[in-house]
């Protein structure tokens, strides 16, 4: 199913838009003819993805986001509000990857690692809840997570640590908001570098890319082919569930410690 009719006018809020997977997820929706609100804390990358999508006219919004900041979550939730009502669809996409040694990092990077990875979902997640009960809609949440929540990584603790919180908290979410017909998921795509604010050596890229089952890294339409299904009313029965797109990588490693490397 290519969800070309399935999308078409419905309201679609992406936090972290501007990242890596923002911008492939915005992208999926604006070919379905989706209205989005764009989200993420960099005005002028905003106004380029805006303009990259076609997404400048009527019934789009944009929103500057520091998502460290209650009052900008709120005020991204009553801009929301203002403009369309409650949204049909809201993707907790924006997160960080700062890579530092437990003994290493101060608490007020460990704060941020929480604040942006846990913390804004959290408010994200209640302010539109709360919108979508108000209207009586039947929406659909979706966070974006990672294998980290379920692998750890040494000198990513904090990150591992921020995801796996967020697998609980889909799961809370799930279970609260379905007597109101909410679904509350999670998707954890696979390894794709280039964030602006996440910085990965080429060192990283190298081992990572090559540990992966499925021998790739993840290209522009997988996360959000997921994204659409957990949204569409394909998944209607769907809430509380993780779905990995990540070619393999989170469920083990493909190292081989014996002397024959492969079968056959």
């Amino acid at each position: 199913m290519d969800f070309r009719d399935e999308f078409k006018d419905s309201t679609i809020v992406i936090t972290g838009a501007c990242g890596v997977f923002g911008h492939w997820i915005a992208t999926a929706f604006a070919q379905r003819g989706a209205r989005l609100c764009l989200s993420d804390n960099r005005a002028d990358a905003l106004d380029a993805l805006a303009a990259d999508l076609g997404a400048t006219g009527p019934g789009h919004i944009h929103h500057v986001t520091e998502l460290t900041d209650e009052a900008s979550i709120a005020d991204l939730v009553s801009t929301v509000g203002a403009e369309w009502g409650a949204p049909d669809v809201v993707i907790n996409n924006a997160g960080i990857y700062p890579s530092g040694f437990l003994l290493d990092i101060d608490a007020a990077e460990w704060d941020r690692i929480m604040d942006v990875n846990t913390r804004a979902p959290f408010l994200v997640a209640q302010g539109f809840a709360k919108a979508m009960i108000a209207e009586g809609k039947q929406g659909s949440i979706i966070n974006i997570s990672s294998g980290a929540a379920r692998k750890m990584r040494r000198s990513v603790v904090p990150y591992c640590v921020s995801k796996t919180a967020l697998d609980r908290l889909t799961k809370g979410l799930a279970l609260e908001l379905a007597e109101y017909g909410i679904r509350v998921n999670i998707v954890e795509p696979g390894f794709a570098p280039g964030s602006k604010v996440s910085d990965i050596t080429p060192e990283h890229l190298e081992a990572v890319t090559g540990s992966i089952p499925l021998g790739r890294q993840s290209e522009p339409d997988d996360a959000p082919n997921a994204i659409m299904f957990l949204a569409s009313s394909l998944a209607e029965y769907v809430t509380g569930t993780s779905i990995a797109v990540d070619g393999g990588n989170s469920i083990g490693s493909l190292a081989v410690f014996q002397a024959k490397k492969k079968a056959l």
